[in-house]
């Protein structure tokens, strides 16, 4: 019995996401290196090693430690490179396939000053995200780095690795395809110019958007999404995914009715949904859609309303009249996350539909 917030998954849902990805690289040629900061969980990486995964993705040293620990022998860091851990990644790679993303001449010349162990290297390429990386047509500056890569023992160059990240603020999917394209376009041409000394370098690419909407990936030599395990509201916004698709719902217990407002208050608040957001039809931020639960299984066509506001514990949504009159303190709604990572990693357990528990890194 649900008494507090829980995060329900639906195991089949998250299977047939994992399955439709992995058909998807194998029809384009691919490797399909996913991302596992969405799950963060032994139990469900299990489930991509029937689907031929065996590389992933994480964002963290600790993470690589986790997923090392339980099995996986090829790992990509896809985080820019903290010097400050050089121990344990040189501890890492003295025991599995290590790869990590630097986009520093300072960051090479530590490493390759500290480490003992070959580790695999990719550089970090902005090709419009505007996080991190080197420019994709900043030539001079990733010629630099491949000149300093070439004189190391233990840093192995491999390839570009690149995060089309804006296209999660995409309206619309030809707003992703548009985004895709020029990545790709910047990808090859940088692999292409920079061809002499590396002509193999490997391209690698990810974000859920893009790999779920685009057929043909063939010009990369992997892919690399992580959110499309569960999905969310967002990838149901922009395209990449329908509800159906949402593996995850938190559940949340109904602790207050103000019909003066047509608003009801459950416990489950940003701690929970975290506070990201999306605007819906009326261009209003909403933090999730309520559903009815019925024995941990949510229907996405009983839409109860949507999560208006949100403060650390409470989630308050707006109701109709009828909803109202409907629904009792002490029922238990479900409401699909803006944002399945970030619910995920506040949560730290999954409940699934049959009531099975599946734990997380900790």
């Amino acid at each position: 019995m649900i008494t507090r917030p829980t995060l329900i998954l639906d195991k089949q849902i998250c299977i047939d996401n994992i399955a439709n990805m992995a058909l998807k690289a194998k029809q384009n040629n691919v490797i399909l290196r996913p991302h596992f900061k969405t799950h963060q969980s032994a139990e469900i990486g299990e489930w991509f090693k029937e689907y031929g995964v065996e590389c992933i993705t994480v964002s963290s040293v600790k993470m690589a430690e986790y997923f090392a620990s339980h099995g996986w022998k090829d790992i990509t860091i896809a985080f820019p490179c903290n010097i400050l851990e050089w121990k344990v990644i040189n501890e890492l790679a003295s025991k599995i396939n290590l790869n990590i993303v630097l986009e520093s001449l300072d960051t090479i010349q530590f490493l390759e000053e500290h480490i003992t162990n070959p580790v695999g290297v990719f550089i970090k390429t902005d090709t419009g995200y505007g996080r991190t990386g080197i420019k994709a047509d900043d030539y001079t500056s990733m010629q630099m780095l491949l000149n300093q890569l070439k004189e190391c023992k233990n840093l192995i160059f491999i390839g570009y690795l690149c995060h089309a990240g804006h296209t999660y603020k995409a309206k619309s999917i030809q707003e992703v395809r548009d985004i895709a394209k020029d990545a790709k376009e910047q990808m090859l041409a940088l692999k292409t110019f920079l061809s002499a000394d590396f002509p193999l370098a490997q391209l690698s690419y990810g974000d859920t958007p893009s790999c779920s909407i685009i057929n043909d990936l063939s010009d990369y030599d992997e892919i690399r999404p992580g959110n499309f395990v569960f999905y969310d509201e967002t990838q149901a916004q922009i395209g990449s995914s329908s509800k159906e698709s949402i593996a995850v719902a938190l559940a949340c217990p109904v602790v207050a009715k103000y019909p003066e407002r047509n608003e009801i208050v459950v416990h489950g608040g940003a701690v929970h949904l975290s506070k990201d957001s999306a605007l819906n039809e009326e261009d209003e931020p909403y933090f999730g859609t309520a559903l009815r639960l019925n024995n941990n299984q949510w229907d996405i066509n009983e839409v109860i309303g949507e999560v208006c506001r949100i403060s650390q514990e409470h989630g308050t949504i707006k109701v109709s009249t009828e909803i109202m009159e409907s629904v009792k303190i002490g029922d238990v709604v479900a409401i699909l996350p803006i944002h399945s990572c970030l619910t995920a990693n506040l949560m730290k357990e999954y409940t699934t539909t049959t009531g099975e528990k599946i734990t997380m890194m900790t």
